[in-house]
């Protein structure tokens, strides 16, 4: 049986919000069978638990938030891809404060966190949401496209291109692939940061945004170049941070996906309303397990790789 995962033991993290600018704890702690991923903000009144699912996307303005009530956790989605990127089912994710830290601005430290407390098998088949049909979302038309798809396939495969038109950008790769299969997440896609123009954060930060980003937790770029001393992580970390914002984004479906998702200069709106438009199908989708894990695609059955 391709089994369930969950923690081994309890982790801790301390840092800010990227938006916010406020100090924010986060303890990440094993969850039973079929949970699922599930947020709980302790620093109310009454904690209030956020469960993960596409539903409960409720904001998708320069990142993902999630909803229960009026208890909100916005930027969810590079935590969430760390999740995916390591194939956990079952959290709990207590927090303190209304927005994920940012961090470094990547996954990898989520990666580094999770692994550090270990990952485990559980007793219940591992579910995955698999994509009979072909569903796709676009927006605007000629230079203002966007559109985003999911087809049928045995594995969950990630095609990304960018269009950005700046100088360092256009000279990196703007269309990546990734296949979740290879166990190479950690290394090829988790340390991709995310990023920003200088001119933007000035103009965020004047409307109370990006008061936690920086140097140290994004790239960020003048009119013609990377700012940051140490340049890019990756030739084509923007195309790869895209990759790793979409694999954070399905993975709020609720399950691991069996798919090949494919898009152009998607972002967290479009990622959403792609699965809406696939869950209103309900002849698109079905939820699978795999009681021979030999029938599973290849690289599912094992436990990701550290770095």
């Amino acid at each position: 049986m391709l089994a369930q995962r969950t923690l081994k033991a309890l982790t801790r993290a301390v840092g800010v919000g990227l938006h916010s600018g406020e100090r924010v704890e986060l303890t990440l702690r094993p969850a039973p069978p079929d949970t699922g991923i599930v947020f709980r903000r302790i620093d109310l009144p009454q904690p209030v638990d956020i469960p993960v699912n596409a539903q409960a996307v409720t904001d998708t303005r320069l990142a993902s938030t999630l909803s229960a009530g009026d208890a909100k956790v916005r930027t969810v989605e590079h935590l969430m891809s760390a999740c995916a990127g390591l194939g956990l089912d079952n959290l709990y994710i207590d927090i303190t404060a209304e927005e994920v830290p940012i961090l470094d601005g990547s996954a990898s430290s989520f990666v580094y966190l999770l692994q550090s407390a270990g990952i485990e098998w559980q007793k219940a088949p591992r579910k995955f949401l698999r994509v009979l049909k072909p569903v796709e979302v676009r927006e605007g038309e000629g230079e203002q496209l966007k559109w985003a798809r999911l087809a049928p396939h045995h594995g969950f495969t990630l095609s990304f291109e960018i269009d950005f038109q700046h100088p360092a950008v256009d000279s990196t790769e703007q269309q990546v692939s990734f296949d979740m299969g290879t166990g190479r997440y950690s290394r090829d896609i988790a340390r991709a940061r995310t990023f920003a123009f200088s001119k933007d954060v000035e103009m965020m930060r004047a409307s109370g945004l990006a008061l936690g980003g920086g140097l140290d937790n994004a790239i960020v770029m003048d009119d013609t170049k990377v700012l940051n001393e140490g340049g890019l992580r990756y030739a084509e970390e923007f195309a790869k941070h895209k990759i790793l914002d979409a694999i954070g984004d399905l993975y709020c479906v609720g399950h691991p996906m069996l798919a090949a998702y494919s898009a152009f200069r998607s972002g967290h709106a479009l990622n959403n309303q792609l699965l809406r438009a696939l869950l209103a199908r309900q002849d698109a989708w079905d939820i699978v397990s795999f009681e021979d894990a030999r029938q599973a695609p290849s690289g599912f059955a094992q436990l990701a790789r550290a770095w």
